[in-house]
């Protein structure tokens, strides 16, 4: 996540009122161009939405207040560019040919069959925090640190 993108999510999230992109602009002294780009990263990510008014040429922008759902939001995006990407070069790896007679061959296979687990139990744990209610979230959460 890059400092804009953080600058832009904190300035909507801490907002009373959606703000257009010359209000970001302005009020962050970022180019056009960097608050364009970024809002569309965050309505990308489901972290902003567009809030619409009746004879306005701008559009204005909101953001998402329940942190859950933003939690949600950013482990979607993470596990979708980061994630799922390692566990099919995983795949891919696996699927090499190889010689379970070499040494190293059965090394680098175990090293990435244990990586490929941490990488699935990963996956099932993020889809079960996405899918999570509110109530059991937060009950679990707070047992870690108790």
């Amino acid at each position: 996540m890059s400092k804009t993108l953080a600058q832009v999510h904190a300035l909507l999230l801490v907002s009373a009122v959606a703000l257009s992109t010359e209000d970001l602009m302005e009020q962050l002294k970022i180019s056009r161009g960097n608050a364009s780009m970024t809002v569309r990263e965050l309505l990308d990510w489901g972290l902003i939405y567009k809030e619409l008014r009746p004879g306005e040429r701008r559009e204005y922008f909101v953001a998402e207040k329940d942190m859950l759902q933003v939690t949600r939001c950013i482990i979607r995006a993470r596990k979708r560019r980061e994630l799922d990407q390692m566990k099919r070069s995983l795949d891919q790896l696996a699927a090499l040919p190889g010689d379970p007679a070499n040494a190293e061959y059965r090394a680098f296979h175990s090293a990435l069959t244990d990586i490929q687990q941490l990488a699935t139990v990963s996956d099932k744990l993020l889809n079960r925090l996405m899918h999570a209610e509110k109530s059991w979230f937060w009950d679990k959460f707070i047992k870690l640190f108790m």
